[in-house]
């Protein structure tokens, strides 16, 4: 049995001695190196953070500390250490363990977070809580990645913990010059030259603790001296933001130091009130492939990677960010008003390229993604078309943005979202399930959705054309797949499916995006039943094509299908649309359950949620034909 292996908890911890402590970091990092390379996760992080974990669960007594991590998927080495060790190599596989914190796998994951930015407003609320209730000898520890400060929520609560001085919060900033790629803006470039000196602390101590007490100017030259020593410090050591918010600062810290990361959390834990611990780490520590990856090093990688190497056994399969990458360059080349926002994801959008070619028309502004929305505004405004490229799943966090700063002022800013519908392996956080929901009720806002690389295409060019308001394309995180022929047109819809010559139409099927194949597929079953079926893709999901209400008229039964939430999405607008409109055929609307999915292969989460050719066929055959008593109205 390994020395892993016999942990039955952090306590375990606690009583190892130096030498065993480094057998555990080597046995933690082969563990993670042979796991995630089977299973896909989250490598580079994790193995940066094992002797900083080690530290925080031999210096914190979890789960009475909590010990909150942001993002979540540097969690991993925390789950090996609370006893899960076992079930680790069921690590983002269905029924498995989860990437993130989970708080029904361990008491010891308080909160389950993998967007970031958050972990210090939750330990901001839990340092308060337990003021309140009492529990003063409660701390909270929360770690917080570089690329995560630069998000603007991380800094709303370090504003509000610096005014809490009483509050027992330590805030860990793992500082490894990286989010996905390296970290950029100002506050990264201000945290990477952050050295400190304690003298100036003795000295500003003890003149504090006198000059007040001095008649008449104790005050006003305690206040002329610490001006001056500010400025000395500015001088000495310029970076000093941490402390000029009011907050303690320790470090930097090698984070690959055990006995000095023990001692350092050891001394903010009993300061009693909120203190910064600043660690420097290398991402990938450990592990050359990851070392030597200059992109990202490895921050995420595939399934079935080769565990000596770090580079995936097969070649991987073109996908739509691969599709995206090579259109928006086109375009680029060819059109200089057209620029490019991302947030920490210029690789993993397909933004690399484009920024290569045209490096001052690309802004990388962190994990900021409501900056992003507003300065993209502010670009359009500028006469230029900007183009944010994001994470469906990360678009939550500006939609005030969408509403407010750009839809309301009718810019010609194109939202392209990457990983829309369902991600699968990453769980609940990470589907972009939400999207086709919230920018249904922007007004002026057109959605797209292509059906194949060749449809992306067509509509990116389109949406890049229209200067009349905010346009958004949406695609999933798949293969781009064969090509779904159009057969002709409805409107501006594309045909993908028309019953046989001499065939009646008996169902109409809408299927938005990739659904589009699903409807294509689910026809040609219908056709088996003598069931005939027209399918459409309707290209632009917002607003709702007026020949889809005329083609409804006429039909017994109209199926739309979308890879969204099935509340507040293209269904809902397709069954507004022609109530308004006077159209009494009934809609069966197939969509994602409104509820948080557990993390599985995107197959099948499609299956579970009735997203296949099979299904959809077998329950229109069943409304059709009068085997059930009514037609569902949702999915």
């Amino acid at each position: 049995m390994t020395l892993l292996d016999s942990l039955r908890g952090p306590k375990d911890l606690k009583d190892l001695g130096p030498n065993e402590l480094t057998g555990l970091a080597a046995e933690i990092r082969d563990r993670l190196i042979s796991t995630v390379s089977a299973n896909s996760g989250h490598l580079g992080p994790n193995l940066g953070v094992v002797e900083l974990t080690i530290a925080m669960h031999r210096v914190f007594d979890s789960p009475r500390d909590p010990l909150i991590f942001d993002t979540g998927h540097q969690s991993y080495v925390h789950k090996l250490l609370t006893g899960r060790q076992e079930e680790f190599a069921t690590l983002r596989q269905p029924g498995g363990m989860s990437g993130y914190p989970c708080q029904a796998e361990s008491p010891h994951d308080h909160v389950e977070n993998s967007h970031a930015s958050t972990s210090l407003s939750y330990a901001d609320g839990l340092g308060k809580a337990f003021k309140l209730r009492g529990e003063d000898d409660r701390t909270v520890a929360a770690v917080i990645g570089d690329g995560a400060l630069t998000g603007g929520m991380a800094w709303e609560a370090l504003n509000n913990i610096a005014a809490a001085k009483s509050n027992r919060v330590v805030i860990i900033v793992n500082d490894n010059g990286r989010s996905y790629s390296p970290t950029h803006g100002a506050i990264a470039t201000h945290l990477a030259q952050v050295r400190t000196s304690q003298k100036y602390e003795n000295v500003l101590a003890s003149i504090k603790s006198t000059l007040p007490k001095t008649p008449l100017v104790g005050a006003p030259l305690y206040e002329t001296l610490h001006g001056i020593k500010k400025g000395l410090k500015d001088v000495l050591q310029p970076q000093v933001m941490f402390e000029d918010l009011g907050l303690k600062y320790v470090g930097p810290i090698d984070g690959h130091d055990q006995a000095g990361l023990e001692l350092a959390l050891a001394h903010a834990k009993d300061f009693g009130g909120p203190v910064i611990v600043h660690v420097l780490t290398r991402k990938g520590h450990g592990y050359a492939p990851a070392e030597n990856n200059d992109e990202d090093h490895l921050h995420q990688v595939g399934a079935n990677t080769d565990p000596l190497t770090g580079a995936p056994v097969k070649k991987a399969a073109r996908t739509w960010s691969h599709v995206f990458a090579d259109e928006i360059l086109k375009i680029g080349g060819k059109r200089e008003d057209v620029v490019a926002i991302t947030a920490a994801m210029l690789h993993p959008t397909g933004l690399a390229p484009f920024a290569k070619a045209h490096p001052d028309r690309v802004f990388d502004v962190g994990i900021a993604e409501q900056h992003a929305v507003t300065m993209a505004a502010g670009l359009a405004m500028g006469g230029l078309h900007p183009v944010v490229a994001l994470y469906s799943t990360f678009l939550n966090r500006a939609f005030d943005q969408m509403l407010m700063d750009v839809a309301l002022h009718k810019l010609p800013v194109t939202f392209v979202l990457d990983r829309a519908g369902v991600t699968g392996p990453d769980g609940a956080s990470h589907n972009g399930m939400w999207d086709g929901s919230i920018s249904q009720m922007i007004p002026g806002m057109r959605v797209a959705a292509p059906r194949d690389a060749k449809r992306l295409s067509e509509l990116l060019t389109e949406a890049l054309d229209d200067s009349t308001g905010p346009t958004l394309l949406r695609w999933p995180k798949a293969p781009a797949g064969e090509e779904v022929p159009g057969l002709g047109k409805l409107g501006g819809m594309d045909v993908v499916a028309r019953p046989e010559e001499g065939t009646a139409t008996d169902v109409l099927l809408v299927g938005a995006g990739v659904m589009a194949g699903v409807c294509a597929d689910a026809a040609a079953r219908l056709a088996d039943q003598g069931i005939g079926a027209l399918a459409v893709d309707p290209r632009w999901v917002k607003p709702v094509d007026p020949a889809l209400a005329a083609a409804a008229r006429d039909v017994r039964l109209v199926v739309t299908v979308e890879d969204n939430g099935i509340s507040g999405g293209f269904g809902d607008a397709v069954c507004r649309d022609l109530r308004d409109a006077g159209v009494a055929t009934p809609v069966t609307s197939f969509g994602l359950p409104q509820e948080f999915l557990d993390h599985n292969s995107r197959g099948g989460i499609l299956e579970q949620a009735g997203l296949t050719g099979q299904h959809i066929a077998r329950s229109v055959t069943e409304a059709v034909s009068g085997r059930r008593s009514e037609v569902v109205g949702s999915r």
